[in-house]
């Protein structure tokens, strides 16, 4: 177990850091709090992996708030959010009075069976101004291609109100509202005439036991999330958008291509880092071989929010490669909180 408690403690420290006292607290009590004997217990002790690459504490109090949500555990949902911050002892006890429960507890362990979907409504922040660069630099409308697309919420991110710097990219009117920190320039407009994402294991937000399983991984002290994600599905079930079931590489070869006066854009946020290495390889040489026939008229650009900025290793940075003719062109556009509440823009004018 020793491997999970570290795993639950660095995850309690990332939390802290986002904002997210309550989970934090969670999953530090939660190191401690499961019985060994018990069904979540045992299946602690036997994980197969490295806990935190498999995103364990996440299935854990995922499990938790997806019982709480559920009205499944009355005890421990009122410790939670909007109630005041619990002290450590209630909820050691009220975690004991769940774990006794066989049915509770066999809950939980089920549960760990699926890795985290958060599909991060928030991200559209960082995203969306990297579109509107592709928009204002080519003239051209988007075909959007995400790759890692989960329920495929943020292919909607044209439909979204964001709010970037005080002015509104996508669709005023839009329930979903997106609003970050903004510092940076005001952004211009777009039109989206195409959108497709792949994932290996694609969501169907219409499905209520998907969506509910998708909003149980959003840590239960952050409502605004909750109610984003909520309002995204809620217009994922309006324009469902169009996912299919497969490898992002395999995916790239058979589908990528160019299309005449329309600027094709491949993207993914937080995502890049769970592909396997050789599948990174292919995508990205895929992309570099795609991009040199490209022109124009047929441009093609890679959009991505990762953390792979060794200068700001906890912060995602935002980062373009567009090919339009002169060669791989690379521009870095910033950095984003990893869900979205806050963007800084690095000098990049829109139309630039």
């Amino acid at each position: 177990m020793q491997p999970v408690r570290a795993a639950l403690a660095q995850q309690a420290q990332f939390c802290a850091a986002l904002q997210a006292p309550f989970t934090g607290a969670l999953c530090r009590v939660l190191a401690d709090a499961v019985p060994p004997g018990s069904q979540t217990g045992r299946r602690l002790a036997a994980w197969p992996g490295e806990p935190m690459t498999d995103a364990l504490p996440m299935r854990l109090t995922g499990a938790l708030h997806w019982l709480v949500r559920s009205a499944r555990a009355p005890a421990l949902a009122a410790l939670y959010p909007p109630a005041a911050m619990p002290h450590d002892a209630a909820l050691n006890a009220a975690l004991a009075n769940l774990f006794d429960d066989a049915e509770l507890d066999g809950a939980v362990a089920a549960f760990l069976n699926s890795a985290p979907q958060t599909n991060e409504v928030g991200r559209a922040g960082a995203l969306m101004p990297g579109l509107l660069v592709v928009a204002a630099a080519t003239g051209l409308p988007l075909a959007l291609n995400e790759l890692g697309a989960s329920a495929g919420l943020n292919l909607n991110m044209d439909r979204f109100a964001c709010d970037l710097g005080g002015v509104t990219a996508g669709d005023a009117a839009s329930p979903v509202i997106v609003q970050p920190r903004w510092q940076g320039p005001p952004p211009a407009a777009l039109a989206v005439v195409a959108r497709q994402g792949v994932d290996v294991a694609p969501l169907d937000a219409s499905d209520d036991d998907v969506a509910a399983r998708l909003l149980a991984f959003i840590w239960a002290d952050q409502p605004e999330r909750l109610a984003r994600t909520e309002a995204a599905i809620a217009l994922a079930r309006r324009f469902p958008p169009p996912l299919v079931r497969g490898d992002a590489a395999d995916w790239l070869d058979a589908s990528l291509a160019l299309a005449d006066r329309v600027a094709t854009i491949v993207y993914h946020s937080i995502a890049f880092q769970y592909f396997p290495p050789a599948a990174q390889a292919r995508i990205v040489s895929r992309l570099a071989g795609v991009g040199g026939a490209a022109s124009p008229e047929r441009p093609l650009a890679w959009l991505r929010l990762e953390m792979d900025d060794p200068a700001n290793p906890a912060l995602p940075s935002i980062r373009l490669t567009l090919w339009r003719g002169q060669g791989a062109e690379e521009t870095p556009l910033g950095h984003a909180h990893a869900h979205g509440k806050s963007v800084q823009w690095h000098g990049v004018q829109w139309g630039g």
